[in-house]
This record gives structure tokens, sequence and C-alpha cells, in this order.
């Protein structure tokens, strides 16, 4: 089976998103401390476009559905993360994953994601003119930045090696069970 299978990465998966989660949960944190463009790098890295997808879109949808506020806004922003995740695979498809390669992704990515999220969903669910979402995205966005610059040098680069690149947590579940293999003694 491939290193790079979704079959042996699931339990890597959630460990990543357990991370998110964790992090988001954080009491009084700052504002705009996200973690999931931080976390779906290195799984995009790995386990390609699709599995950036999946692991952007799932963090937002499944931490909404945990802590009870899933709405309109849960499938906007769980696309948008997981074209983010995407986007990270063709970035990273020939880079090294460098907490410099992760920060550039980082910026670039948090100001893709707040432009189509930020001048979308104020405008289009809460009757927010486009102007004053331009002008109150301003200091979210460097709020967001500020936050997704610091965790992606820190926190994707021991995410990649501990975690998404560490062969040792890769599970094969069929293996595991021992069906379809023989009982050694």
């Amino acid at each position: 089976m491939p290193k790079n299978s979704y079959s042996t990465g699931g339990f890597k998966f959630i460990i990543g998103w357990l991370v998110c989660f964790g992090i988001r949960l954080i009491p009084y944190r700052p504002p705009n401390m996200e973690p999931i463009l931080t976390a779906t790098m290195p799984f995009s890295k790995k386990y390609g476009w699709a599995g950036g997808f999946v692991f952007g879109f799932l963090s937002i949808v499944l931490f909404d559905a945990a802590v009870g506020k899933v709405g309109e806004w849960t499938w906007i922003t769980g696309v948008a993360y997981g074209l983010l995740g995407v986007g990270a695979y063709f970035f990273f498809r020939h880079k090294e994953a460098s907490a410099l390669n992760f920060l550039k992704y980082a910026v670039l990515g948090t100001i893709l994601y707040d432009a189509a999220t930020g001048l979308t969903i104020g405008p289009l669910f809460f009757g927010q003119t486009l102007r004053d979402a331009f002008f109150g995205q301003i200091p979210f966005t460097a709020l967001h930045l500020l936050g997704n610059m610091v965790l992606s040098v820190t926190i994707s680069p021991i995410l990649y090696k501990l975690v998404v690149n560490n062969w040792s947590l890769e599970i094969n579940p069929v293996r595991s069970l021992g069906l379809f293999y023989p009982k050694t003694k």
C-alpha cells in the first residue's frame, strides 16, 4: 500500500483535527488565532489535493457540529478551507515542507480566504454593505494574518514532522484487526 494512503493515515487526520479543536477551544486566545490552515498545509503536502480538501472542509464542519453552531457559514467556510487545502497541495507539490514555505502559503492563503469569505458572508447573510464588509475586514485580516503567520512557523513544521510524516502513526485497519492475515505463533 502506498505510504500516503488514506487507509493508513486516518489516525493522523484525527490527531490533526484534535490539534485544531484544542487550539480553537483555548479560552481567551487571541482573536483570529485559527489553526485550520496551519494544520491543513501539512496534510495537503502528504495526502494531496483530496486529502487537503477533506482535512480543511471537515475541520470546520466537525468543529461547528461539536459546538452546536452549524449554519450557512459552516458550509461556506468549510468549502473555502477545503479549497485552501487544494491550493496548498499545488503550492507544496514541488516545495519542501519548511517553516518558510508554510509561512509563505499562510500569508497567501489567509488573504485569499479572508477576501473570499469576508466579502461574501456579511453581505449575503447579514445584510452588510460591501463597503462595510471591506473596511471591517481590514483589522480582522490583520489579526488573522498575524495568527496564521505565528502558527505556520511553529505548529505546521511540528505537525508535519511528528504526525503527518511519522510512519509509526500509520495504522492499517485490516492488518490491525488480523483480518486476511494468518496468525503467527
